[in-house]
């Protein structure tokens, strides 16, 4: 169900191709100076990641740009593809704790952000604290939860902070929840609400890896070869380096240009005839936050259109839903956002 493990300290103080197929990889803009010490940071987190994630490129690169901006991600894809594995990996990285949640029908809210329990031996009432207390919160199966323990965790993801009989307590930063949900089981599940898909700021998609890859992971599981990586990944920085670098990520800049090419590719997801209801102001807002990632994953201080549209299907794709016609023609919500991503003029660097 829980986990027990908590951070130290207290937290008060602080063709159409598959939908699942993984995103073609982008060219990525060289720097144009020497590499910042932000840019540094986050190869060598990257390089830790890779040598334990295998094959999931495009995932690593999302996932740590939603870290960068402070987001929360939605991660969905088939069972034993890692899911879990990214999540402790990351949190290594940097020395921050880890929580997992199992999700189920009969999940409290309680059981999530915590509750006060009468000590009889004290006489009073003792706060025991959720597991959202933590760096990094692994809300596995988060749709096979009723909507009022998914509720519970709108106030943690957008406030950073919970509310426990009257008390708010601040959580400790940095701090990333990061749910998976199964694509392929829908019995018995409970569809996540818009107001809940909009606090997400990507929807990560990830497929089987290359049989390349797949045969290493099969190899290392197998112990048939040195397991170099397979565990003890290295840690390059702590905490405060993660919260000062989501700063420096936030002082990336963006152009008016660029912030109205952002706000275009939403309003035109309002206006197509193939989406019934399109992304709102968040999304737009989404767009420029993980392209400031973007460009500071590339050693970059200002953001371009090209961070826009590398942003988009990730970003987007949980925040439309297509019309029945369209559903039932066989489109997809990704192939309609690419049409509509090429319809949108960006403007010229």
């Amino acid at each position: 169900m829980t986990s027990d493990s908590y951070p130290p300290g207290d937290p008060q103080t602080a063709p159409l191709p598959s939908p699942y197929a993984p995103e073609p990889a982008t060219s990525p803009a060289p720097p144009i100076s020497g590499p910042s010490p932000l840019c540094r940071l986050i190869a060598q987190m990257r390089d830790e990641i890779r040598r334990v994630i295998l094959g999931q490129e495009n995932v690593i690169e999302q996932v740590l740009a939603a870290f960068l901006a402070g987001g929360h991600v939605l991660l969905e894809g088939k069972p034993g593809l890692g899911k879990t594995h990214l999540v402790t990996t990351l949190a290594q990285t940097f020395g921050g704790v880890s929580s997992r949640i199992q999700f189920t029908p009969d999940l409290m809210p309680s059981d999530v952000t915590g509750f006060r329990m009468f000590d009889m031996k004290s006489q009073t009432f003792q706060l025991r604290r959720g597991p959202v207390f933590t760096h990094l919160l692994l809300a596995d199966e988060i749709n096979r939860a009723p909507a009022k323990t998914q509720s519970a965790l709108l106030e943690v993801m957008q406030e950073r902070q919970v509310t426990i009989d009257g008390e708010t307590l601040r959580l400790e930063p940095p701090f990333m929840t990061l749910a998976t949900q199964n694509p392929v089981e829908h019995e018995g599940t409970y569809p996540l609400p818009e107001a809940q898909l909009d606090r997400f700021i990507m929807k990560v998609l990830i497929d089987y890896p290359e049989r390349e890859a797949e045969c290493e992971i099969v190899a290392r599981a197998a112990g048939e070869r040195p397991a170099d990586g397979a565990c003890g990944v290295r840690q390059v920085c702590g905490p405060a380096e993660i919260v000062a670098g989501q700063l420096a990520t936030a002082q990336v800049q963006v152009v008016p240009e660029v912030v109205a090419y952002a706000v275009a590719l939403a309003q035109a997801t309002r206006e197509s005839r193939s989406i019934a209801l399109g992304a709102g102001t968040r999304g737009a807002i989404s767009l420029v936050r993980i392209g400031k990632a973007f460009a500071a994953l590339d050693g970059r201080d200002f953001v371009t259109p090209d961070d826009i549209k590398r942003a988009a299907l990730p970003v987007l794709r949980h925040r439309v839903q297509l019309t029945p016609e369209v559903a039932i023609s066989g489109q997809d919500v990704d192939g309609v956002l690419r049409a509509i991503v090429d319809s949108v003029p960006a403007p010229r660097q």
